[in-house]
Order: C-alpha cells, then sequence, then structure tokens
C-alpha cells in the first residue's frame, strides 16, 4: 500500500466516493490505502456529509506546518512495546481520537481518551499526557473532569501516590449505566411536565411520548450492558482457566 500523506487528488477521490454513497473501505480499496487512513480524514475533516476535498488538503496542510513548528529538534517517535509499528499505532491513535470526535466529544477529551485506550497500563498520570499530548495541565484537567462525568475515567493512586487516570475493562460498562441514569433522569422530567401541561394538550402529549421512548431505551441500555459483561466476563474467566489448566494428554 502506499504510504505518505494524501494527494488533493486522494482526496477529490474520496469526496466522489462519499458523494455516491461508498463506504470507507470500499473507498480505501479503489485508492489502495488502509481502511483507517480514510476514516481517520473524513472524521477530521467534517464528516462523511460536510467532507470538502480542497477545504480538508487546506487543514492538513495547516496542521502539517503547525506540528513542524512545534516539534523540537531531534524529537523521535517513542519507542513502542512487542515489536509494534510506531507509525501504525499514532496512526490508529489519531483514528480512534478523530472517530470519538465524530461520535460528539469534545477535541480534547477524544485525544486523552484515545491515549489511555492504547496505553498497555490502561493508565497515564497527568504528567504523562500533558507530555505525550503537548497540551497544557489545565487543557488534561478539564479534559479528565470531563471523561469522569461520562463514567469513562476513573482516578488512582500508584506506589509513589501520584493520582493515576485510568480506562480498564469494566469502563465502558460504567459509561452506559452512567447514560442509563442520565436518561432516566430526562424521563422523571419530561414525566413532571406532563403534569405541568395539563395531559391531553399537544405539548404534554409530546413530553409523554419522549418520556415513553427515553424510558424504553435507558431501560435496554441498563439491560444490554448488564447481560453483556456477565457473559464477557464468564467467557473471559473460562478462557484464562482454560489456558491454564494443564493437558491430561
Amino acid at each position: 500500500m502506499p504510504g505518505g500523506r494524501l494527494t488533493q487528488q486522494e482526496r477529490q477521490q474520496i469526496a466522489l466516493g462519499l458523494a455516491d454513497g461508498l463506504a470507507y473501505a470500499e473507498i480505501a480499496r479503489r485508492l489502495d490505502r488502509p481502511t483507517s487512513t480514510i476514516t481517520r480524514e473524513v472524521m477530521r475533516n467534517g464528516g462523511p456529509t460536510a467532507y470538502r476535498a480542497e477545504v480538508a488538503h487546506r487543514a492538513t496542510e495547516r496542521r502539517a506546518h503547525r506540528r513542524t513548528q512545534a516539534a523540537p529538534r531531534g524529537a523521535e517517535a517513542p519507542a513502542q512495546a512487542h515489536g509494534r509499528d510506531a507509525e501504525a499505532v499514532r496512526e490508529f491513535e489519531e483514528t480512534f481520537t478523530t472517530v470519538m470526535m465524530g461520535s460528539g466529544m469534545p477535541t480534547m477529551m477524544s485525544r486523552v481518551m484515545a491515549s489511555l485506550t492504547v496505553t498497555d497500563t490502561g493508565s497515564l498520570t497527568a504528567a504523562e499526557l500533558v507530555q505525550r499530548l503537548q497540551v497544557s495541565p489545565a487543557s488534561v484537567s478539564k479534559a479528565i473532569a470531563f471523561l469522569e462525568s461520562q463514567g469513562l475515567v476513573r482516578r488512582e493512586r500508584d506506589e509513589r501516590r501520584r493520582e493515576r487516570y485510568v480506562v480498564d475493562d469494566d469502563i465502558w460498562y460504567q459509561s452506559m449505566m452512567a447514560s442509563a441514569r442520565s436518561t432516566a433522569q430526562i424521563v422523571e422530567i419530561a414525566r413532571q411536565g406532563v403534569g405541568v401541561l395539563v395531559p391531553g394538550t399537544p405539548a404534554a402529549t409530546r413530553l409523554e411520548n419522549v418520556a415513553r421512548f427515553l424510558d424504553f431505551v435507558s431501560e435496554a441500555i441498563a439491560r444490554a450492558a448488564e447481560q453483556a459483561r456477565d457473559i464477557l466476563r464468564t467467557k473471559s474467566e473460562t478462557t484464562s482457566d482454560g489456558a491454564a489448566e494443564p493437558s491430561s494428554d
């Protein structure tokens, strides 16, 4: 597969592919590029409905110029464990970030979440995040506060009493449950509004429909999250036990 940055012509082909309703994988196949490259390119430049080739090309040139100015002389990509390709890891982290942004998460919060997720430990200190992302401590603090409020990150102290920010295998379950609780609060408020606006009126009926819909959704999310955690945990424990069990042969 060809490496290097996307050309303006390739970006025009991406725009045409999106206009034709092609999937990212199909656009990538036609350009002989990784699907992750196309995903990242589109998501960081307006998404599938707002992507414009010329605008994306200019924005990429500006970002590259800023990175060149900001990078210290002699800086190299950090060594990767387990024989990983450092450039592939960096590209994946960027793709993960842009997809999180596409889901509605703010930029800095997405960058912090991606950084935590791609580490083997699943945890970093504030100082490590500042160095890794080249941002201010205040930016990291604000991002962590947001992620914590969404149930996506938790705090713990290491053996040196440093505060670490952690994502683990249970974090998405906690986030789904937090989302279900938040939705349930909207349901309760909507039902209060039915009484205020007088049952049977158009506004009250609208709120009642909102409450019924969101009540169903929040219960479904909570139930699915519980079931998924139980099933996946059971499978994980079974696999671990099986791997540790000596052969009878």
